[in-house]
Order: structure tokens, then sequence, then C-alpha cells
């Protein structure tokens, strides 16, 4: 996984409302890595970060979050909760491999590949300003916000 002072790679994803590009975009960005749309964890996960949406743009800072669903599925999973930020459609898994959060898991004693959740803040110079590994939801997008705030 990628960490602090890494260089983040550069990339384009669709997103359900269009494409996004790392390097198209103007400022501080927020990227936020989760397992899969529309279950309990990362519902709750979008939520926070979607309800902060006013203070990210206050700071210039603009948020994605990315999983391996599919573009109709992240606009299924955005308009359902009214979702204020654009959710990036990676199905092949090539921008979760370049941040390294395609990890091996285990549930139940059985290994399977996934996504870890995971969060990087990357600056306007393509540099990863901080990163959360192994995120858990309650009040990260809270700590997210008050990284931003710090820069």
């Amino acid at each position: 996984m990628l960490n602090d002072g890494d260089k983040a790679p550069d990339f384009t994803i669709p997103t359900d409302e269009g494409e996004f590009s790392l390097n198209a975009s103007a400022g501080p960005v927020v990227v936020f890595f989760f397992p899969r749309a529309d279950t309990s964890g990362c519902t709750k996960e979008a939520i926070a970060f979607s309800e902060l949406k006013a203070e990210f743009d206050a700071a210039g800072v603009r948020v994605i979050g990315i999983s391996k669903d599919t573009v109709t599925k992240q606009g299924k999973f955005r308009a359902k909760y009214d979702l204020a930020f654009p959710l990036g459609a990676d199905d092949e898994g090539d921008v979760c491999e370049q941040f390294g959060v395609w990890v091996e898991k285990s549930m139940y004693g059985k290994k399977y590949m996934g996504i870890q959740r995971a969060t990087f803040l990357i600056g306007s110079d393509g540099s990863i300003i901080k990163s959360w590994p192994k995120v858990k939801v309650p009040g990260h997008a809270d700590a997210v916000l008050e990284a931003v705030k710090a820069l």
C-alpha cells in the first residue's frame, strides 16, 4: 500500500458522472477506496463523506470514492443515498492495484481477494499527504476533514 510522501499514481477512471482524472484535478483530492457499493459499512462511510461535502468544498478539496463496482451500480448507489461526490468504477482493479488496496483478506477461515478500506489525501503536486490504511468507518470522514483543515 502507498504511504505518506509517496507519489500517487496518476489515473483516469470512469465515474457515475463522467471521467475523473487525478492529474486534471485542481487542488488536493481525497480518494477513498471501499469494498462494495450499497453495503452497510460502505454506505455509512459514503454518507459521512457526503455530509461533509460543503466543508471539503470550502477547503478546495475534491472527494472521490472508488470500488470495483460498475458505473451503473455506482450510479444507483449514489442516487439511492443522494451522495454528493463521484464514485469511480475500477471494474478491472487497475487503480486498486496501483494504490495497493487490492489485498488478500480472510473471513471465517476462507481467504479471498478484496479491497482494503483505505483513504488517501493527495496534494496538488500528486504526493500523498496522508494515508489511512485499514479504515474503521466511525469518525473517519471527520478525521480526514481535520487533516484537510490542517493543510
